[in-house]
């Protein structure tokens, strides 16, 4: 009898051991699917940025031979390279491109020196009119823009390097001897037919 007692005392305690391990197991292994879904997700992201990372940088890639990135102004005569920044080393040598702004689609934002430097880019911008054309190479094609807005702006005023659905181009350089004054210039992108 008392063997039958102590039989069944260790039946009930494996029994509810066994509950328990089944517990623990479901809990653990929902808790590892919600960690590799979220890390799956977390590395489709990283991916995702990765990608977009290299279609944008192939652009600028240095040392590529290939590269293609300048701006064609027909109406004054320039063709001039680009390069990523608006520090005062890259103009020196490059129109800059605004880091904050698209390469290719939405607006586009270049920056240059139109006097009192070596390399001045900009210095005939201001003889542009409404309806001239202003030519984009990059590595991912052309794309060719009219001039829409001709505007000065406060050196603080950023609103026209805001992304655009729509794809714009958006010079924008010093006016002479109005230090706290840039003179922008704006194109929108003429659609092939």
């Amino acid at each position: 009898m008392i063997s039958l007692i102590i039989s069944l005392c260790i039946f009930i305690v494996l029994e509810v051991s066994i509950n328990k391990l089944n517990e623990v197991y479901d809990y653990l292994k929902a808790k590892t699917i919600g960690i590799i879904e979220i890390n799956n997700e977390y590395k489709n992201k990283e991916i995702m940025k990765k990608v977009q990372s290299k279609e944008e940088s192939e652009i600028t890639k240095e040392g590529d031979e290939e590269e293609i990135w300048q701006v064609e102004i027909p109406k004054i005569n320039l063709v001039a390279p680009i390069s990523e920044g608006t520090s005062q080393e890259v103009m020196m040598e490059y129109v800059g491109h605004f880091e904050n702004t698209s390469k290719w689609e939405g607006n586009v934002g270049l920056a240059a020196h139109n006097r009192g430097y070596p390399i001045n880019y900009f210095s005939k911008l201001k003889k542009l009119r409404k309806g001239d054309k202003i030519i984009y190479k990059t590595k991912y094609g052309i794309k060719t823009y009219t001039v829409e807005i001709i505007t000065v702006i406060e050196d603080t005023n950023w609103s026209y390097l805001q992304k655009t659905k729509e794809n714009k181009i958006t010079l924008i350089t010093c006016v002479e001897n109005k230090a706290n004054q840039r003179l922008c210039i704006q194109g929108i992108e003429i659609k092939e037919e």
